[in-house]
């Protein structure tokens, strides 16, 4: 996908022809949506990276996953789910044993505390149901509009975008917007894109930061949609180090969900304590 101005027999990684940032807003519109489309053919199977089987286990694992990582999450909630599976069963729980069943998440006090808040609510206020509609979620406790948009998107088929570090940091890279306040991108996001691929962009942009185009160092060299990015470069170019980066199903590694959907490329990850 990305184009190489490089000479059959030349030495060296090849010279990729670096995209210019959009000047115009229909520049900008054009660009983000190539790059939509470029990403679907990279990440066809592009889904939610927590695991969950229904709207409430979803809405925990989201609280849940607020400094740290997918993965522990889906590590530590099979437990925290064999023990109180509804809001009601949680909402009276032991504060003591909710903080030691997801210690591992950290921050396991406040998190016990929005959890057993929202667990409470959820039975006081809406029957033990989850809310569909982003207004109600994001009076739940610990719940704010990313965490109201992943629910609405992928337990309710909702659309929405979801402005988590990844989000803000690719947008940033590929020059759709400067700021680094997550409700103007989302503002800004909604007005390029239409309403129905809210929730899959953010899928695969989310894919692709954790997979390649990374914080600290972009595999820029192993980037298939390189001649589409204002800000190739940045990372390592060269083909085989950028490799080396390379993480979850691009590099051969377990990916964040212990049940994966079926389509996933990847291994599923390990739980809690295997080795």
């Amino acid at each position: 996908m990305a184009k190489s101005d490089k000479e059959p027999g030349a030495a060296g990684p090849p010279v990729i022809r670096k995209a210019k940032p959009a000047k115009t807003r229909t520049g900008l519109v054009r660009q983000a949506r190539k790059i939509n489309r470029a990403l679907a053919e990279v990440y066809p199977y592009a889904h939610p990276e927590l695991d969950f089987e229904n709207p409430f286990q979803l809405l925990v694992a989201t609280v849940l996953s607020a400094q740290t990582t997918d993965l522990r999450v889906n590590q530590t909630t099979p437990g925290l789910f064999a023990k109180y599976p509804t809001p009601e069963d949680l909402a009276v729980a032991n504060p003591e044993e909710v903080e030691e069943l997801i210690r591992p998440t950290g921050f396991f006090r406040a998190k016990t505390r929005s959890i057993m808040g929202l667990a409470k609510a959820l039975r006081d206020e809406h029957g033990g149901e989850v809310p569909g509609r982003l207004e109600d979620l994001v009076k739940l406790p610990g719940v704010g509009r990313k965490t109201a948009n992943v629910v609405l998107g992928n337990a309710f088929g909702v659309p929405g975008i979801t402005v988590d570090t990844h989000f803000g940091r690719l947008v940033r890279r590929w020059k759709w917007t400067d700021s680094e306040d997550p409700e103007k991108i989302e503002a800004l996001i909604c007005e390029i894109f239409p309403k129905s691929d809210w929730t899959m962009l953010s899928h695969r942009i989310i894919f692709h930061g954790r997979r390649i185009c990374h914080a600290r160092k972009p595999a820029c060299g192993a980037c298939p949609i390189a001649s589409l990015c204002p800000s190739y470069g940045e990372g390592e170019i060269d083909p085989e180090k950028a490799q080396k980066l390379l993480k979850y199903e691009k590099g051969g590694f377990p990916g964040q969900r212990l049940k994966p959907p079926p389509d996933y490329p990847g291994q599923a990850a390990p739980p809690m304590g295997a080795v």
